[in-house]
């Protein structure tokens, strides 16, 4: 007998994110010089996650 479609894990899904883990946006916020570890962990401003489609390129960011 097989599963149920709604009863399926929800790793499975292909919707994108709408945010980021916290490590992933202290990197982001510290690439962009809006936080060092001095700051802590806690409060840190939300990050969209944008999920790109095949072939499409990210906005340029200045390279330091």
């Amino acid at each position: 007998m097989s599963i149920d479609k709604s009863l399926k894990k929800a790793s499975s899904m292909g919707r994108s994110r709408n945010v980021l883990t916290r490590p992933e946006r202290m990197a982001v916020l510290q690439e962009d010089e809006k936080w060092t570890p001095e700051k802590g962990v806690y409060n840190l401003p939300k990050t969209k996650y944008r999920r790109l489609a095949p072939g499409q390129s990210g906005p340029k960011r200045p390279q330091s």
